[in-house]
């Protein structure tokens, strides 16, 4: 990891550029990561299996944690790991994201379960920091900077899951400045918990007479303790039996004229939450790498200890058995995954990296790309690597056999726990919808033209490099040559460019990965079987597929 952060990335010197992290040198990166390591591998790792055997427990309306979940998670705030990325003035470290952003992938590897709790507190914190009141800031903006409250985005109603607009909860104006809130919200991660003393709910409602549709909905913040101590009327009706996450309680949450604070302007509720999203929407992809590093690593060491007859071109005697990794089947399934995950953190990394830019950099035309940076290539990274990390933890449960498919080893419950991603925070198909109809296609494929230039310029003179050039160069040409014309045409269907979209995800996807991979073959020390490997896995068995989608693509606009 801190490969990819300093040697391919030189992300110290990027960061310096920055004021308010010109100070931060490789060595103190390195030590914040090597401190993570230790605590995850310490104080949350040891609680996987238990937590998803065990599980979050109803009874009454409360929710136990499974055991060892508190003390982990009270240990967790208490060291300052919530508030890594957090302004000093609100009680957090101002460190960069990037490092924020590393240590969740950490988590998410160790126990995606108890990670969920912990992981919606940034974009809470942003949420509140950017729009909420200074009375609110000043009750829950350090207490959830800090990760001392736990806090939850609550969006989902049983009738409006994608299509927030259609989210009827209400909120009634009360003669005190607040609002008695009604209605019921699904899918609440962490609604309820013993974790923390205090939960901090934001929840989307409507406000009387307000418009149908996402412009009628504004934000509210309710806790489930009010500054004076009593409760409120945020009640856990249930939790769900879920496939996969059992160690993360996701609740049906009921708000009972629960009075709460309007957070920003009344009918932009949507705005506010969005802050939470993106933000979110990253740590999802995450989640994507950390999972595969996990389900990678499990099917590794069994391949190495594992041996079933004799590979081809084995110089073992007739009658011995050879370790299962040596085998060219498995082989081209552990570097195809190994491929995706140190691509994965090479464009996450980055990501992490221009959302400090963005925000910090004195140059404009610096912030400017990297919003164009974040805008075009998070849905991407959301959608495509947790793709990869469902299909490949299952891949790598392959590896095992029939011992896969069994408790013991521990890898079917990797695989039960990714499916969630391709899911929440927006699904897979609305992202791929996202990157094509709402940000390519308005601009003529403009910012993504000169993203793709921008890319070409930092890959080296190999020739990997030079594939790479030609195949940005043909899917620019596409975009801005057939795509655009094709949907612009008289009579053309409008669903055309939602029929295209998965696809031509995926095909960027393949590109920020060769992007990735010049980048990592480029910088000093990328040797080694496990990068000669990987690098040789991407080539072989993952790049490939841009010619498909490609074709995929070509094929519907001509039947079109």
């Amino acid at each position: 990891m801190f490969f990819v952060l300093q040697q391919v990335l030189q992300a110290p010197a990027q960061l310096q550029t920055l004021p308010a992290h010109a100070e931060t040198d490789a060595a103190l990166m390195e030590q914040v990561l090597e401190e993570a390591g230790k605590f995850v591998a310490d104080a949350v790792a040891p609680l996987n299996r238990e937590g998803d055997e065990i599980g979050a427990q109803w009874k009454d309306g409360a929710v136990t944690m499974p055991p060892g979940f508190r003390e982990a998670y009270q240990a967790f705030w208490q060291a300052g790991w919530p508030s890594l990325a957090c302004a000093t003035e609100d009680g957090g470290q101002g460190l960069p994201a990037v490092l924020e952003a590393m240590l969740y992938e950490m988590l998410s590897a160790a126990n995606h379960g108890w990670t969920m709790a912990p992981g919606l507190l940034h974009g809470a914190y942003e949420c509140i920091k950017h729009h909420a009141s200074d009375e609110l800031k000043a009750t829950y903006l350090e207490k959830v900077a800090t990760g001392e409250w736990l806090a939850t985005m609550c969006l989902t109603e049983p009738h409006a899951g994608s299509d927030l607009g259609l989210a009827s909860t209400r909120a009634v104006p009360l003669e005190d400045g607040r609002y008695a809130l009604r209605g019921t919200k699904i899918f609440i991660s962490g609604g309820e918990h013993d974790l923390s003393d205090n939960i901090v709910h934001l929840v989307l409602a409507r406000l009387p007479e307000s418009p149908p549709g996402p412009k009628g909905l504004s934000l509210f913040l309710v806790p489930k303790f009010y500054p004076d101590g009593t409760r409120s009327a945020a009640v856990c009706e249930r939790i769900e039996e879920k496939m996969g996450l059992h160690g993360s309680p996701t609740c049906v949450m009921r708000f009972d004229d629960a009075p709460a604070w309007i957070v920003g302007e009344p009918g932009k509720g949507l705005n506010a939450m969005f802050v939470m999203m993106n933000a979110a929407r990253l740590h999802v992809g995450l989640q994507g790498i950390g999972l595969l590093e996990a389900a990678w690593q499990k099917a590794h060491a069994y391949a190495q200890e594992r041996r079933q007859m004799r590979a081809p071109g084995s110089a073992s005697k007739a009658g011995q058995a050879d370790l299962i990794g040596t085998h060219p089947a498995m082989r081209r399934i552990l570097d195809t995954q190994r491929a995706w995950v140190d691509a994965g953190r090479v464009v996450a990394y980055r990501t992490a990296l221009e959302l400090d830019i963005m925000k910090q950099h004195p140059d404009a035309a610096r912030r400017e790309a990297a919003s164009r940076w974040c805008s075009l290539v998070t849905p991407v990274l959301k959608s495509a690597w947790t793709d990869q990390a469902f299909t490949g933890a299952s891949a790598c449960l392959q590896v095992f056999g029939g011992h896969g498919y069994v408790r013991e080893w521990g890898i079917e419950q990797i695989v039960r726990d990714a499916r969630v991603a391709m899911i929440y925070e927006g699904t897979n198909e609305i992202q791929a919808i996202d990157l094509l109809v709402r940000k390519v296609l308005p601009d003529g494929g403009t910012a993504l033209s000169a993203l793709l230039t921008e890319l070409a310029t930092e890959l080296g003179d190999s020739p990997e490099a030079e594939r790479t050039r030609q195949a940005m160069t043909r899917f620019a040409q596409f975009t801005t040559e057939h795509l655009l014309a094709a949907t612009r045409a008289p009579g053309a269907s409008p669903e055309l460019p939602f029929w295209l979209a998965d696809d031509y995800l995926r095909a960027l996807a393949m590109l920020l990965m060769a992007w990735a991979w010049s980048r990592v073959a480029a910088a000093p020390q990328a040797s080694g079987p496990r990068w000669t490997d990987a690098h040789t896995g991407f080539w072989r068995w993952v790049w490939p597929e841009f010619d498909t989608r490609m074709a995929i693509m070509g094929t519907s606009l001509n039947a079109a």
